[in-house]
């Protein structure tokens, strides 16, 4: 039995019930990270809203959990989980299809957030610079009228 989970950690009972619904290990001989830390890692992330890079370092690289992440995301990883656990729970008559719901708020951000440049600066009118008169203009005598 290990230690009490810290705060928004997989319990052994979660981490039970999700361990055999994970990818299998990928690349054999290399070192790899763990999926429980990692999954850790992505709850706290995910729980804390804080940029990956701020990742605390007991699950890891920072990288090594949002490469898993992001992978796990495009592959159905999650989907999957998803789509078993509600199997489950419906199983046991745990699911009500009319309460069910996943949050999807969303929060807009400015288009700079994203990489895009901002507005562009405001173009104004230059004022006209008092400067010296060619010398053909100086010599020119004033329009009759």
């Amino acid at each position: 039995m290990s230690p009490k989970p810290r705060r928004h950690e997989l319990t052994d009972e979660e981490w039970a019930r999700l361990e055999p619904l994970l990818p299998a290990r990928r690349t054999p001989g290399r070192s790899f990270r763990d999926h429980r830390t990692v999954l850790n890692g992505m709850l706290w992330v995910l729980h804390t809203g804080a940029p990956w890079r701020d990742l605390p370092e007991r699950y890891g690289p920072w990288k090594t959990v949002y490469e898993r992440f992001r992978r796990w995301a495009q592959d159905g990883t999650f989907d999957r989980l998803l789509a078993r656990l509600q199997a489950r729970l419906e199983r046991e008559g745990r699911l009500d299809w009319e309460l069910w719901c996943i949050d999807g708020t969303s929060v807009r951000a400015h288009k700079a957030a994203a990489g895009a440049g901002g507005k562009p600066a405001p173009v104004r009118a230059a004022r006209p610079r008092p400067r010296a008169e060619p010398g053909r203009v100086r010599q020119q005598a004033p329009p009759r009228l």
